[in-house]
């Protein structure tokens, strides 16, 4: 199944993040039974090409591979869907105006202005051109109070399937340090201010998470959480296994009282 499909039966997914360039790890999260797995084309160590093949690595995996591209730009957005991107994550989206110019560039005409090029993923979607504006995932980012403050406006764009919180740009626009300021009140009301246009208007809400996280999240009625990453997970790992490690080299304190 698509995102979008999985959306519209309403079942909420969880993918992962990732920033560091190589097909190897690209793969493996591939493998690991995420429903989404994002390149970071933002603020990621990737580049264009490389993104082309992890999308690659993916797909081998039997991955779902979406891509967050720099900025909100035509030419690359298209070139990534063209690549095979079966979503695109569009950063810093704070008016009806810069949400409308993400679903033009990712639909064909009649619904947008993308141009006409699927080099790689039309041998993998030989019918690309007829379900290609029904299977691409649109998902501005919502990460300011500019963006707050015109919530409605922006998600009432007809062609947005989900929107995606960044905590860490959306704290430092609320005056907070970056990161996830749960229990600030003015963290916790924008996510539920967020959640409640989502409803109503139809639209997925998403959001960078953890599997810590995920329940909260979940229960403030997110549906798209990004729940692990790449770097974050080796990091992570690697510290507590040499922590673990280190424990048991330390010998035990003398508690002898001679």
């Amino acid at each position: 199944m698509t995102l979008r499909e999985m959306w519209q039966a309403g079942e909420s997914t969880m993918g992962a993040w990732l920033t560091i360039p190589s097909t190897v790890s690209a793969e493996t999260v591939g493998r690991s039974s995420f429903d989404y797995v994002c390149v970071d084309n933002q603020h990621g160590v990737n580049d264009y090409q490389i993104t082309v093949s992890m999308m690659q690595a993916i797909l081998l995996g039997g991955g779902t591979p979406i891509v967050r591209v720099p900025w909100n730009e035509p030419g690359i957005i298209g070139k990534m869907l063209d690549a095979g991107a079966e979503g695109v994550i569009v950063p810093m989206v704070n008016s009806a105006a810069e949400a409308e110019a993400v679903v033009t560039a990712c639909r064909y005409p009649p619904l947008g202005m993308r141009s006409f090029g699927p080099v790689l993923v039309m041998a993998r979607v030989p019918d690309h051109t007829n379900v290609a504006n029904s299977r691409t995932a649109v998902i501005p980012m919502i990460e300011t109070v500019q963006a707050l403050d015109h919530i409605d406006e922006i998600l009432a764009v007809p062609g947005i399937d989900a929107i995606y919180v960044g905590p860490a740009d959306l704290s430092l626009s609320l005056g907070l340090p970056p990161g996830n300021n749960d229990g600030r009140p003015e963290f916790d009301d924008a996510l539920a201010a967020i959640v409640a246009a989502c409803r109503r208007h139809g639209v997925v809400p998403g959001m960078h998470a953890t599997g810590p996280l995920a329940e909260r999240r979940l229960e403030q009625g997110f549906r798209m959480l990004t729940v692990s990453g790449d770097l974050i997970g080796m990091r992570s790992y690697m510290a507590a296994e040499l922590a673990q490690a280190r424990n048991a080299a330390t010998p035990a304190a003398n508690t002898s009282v001679y």
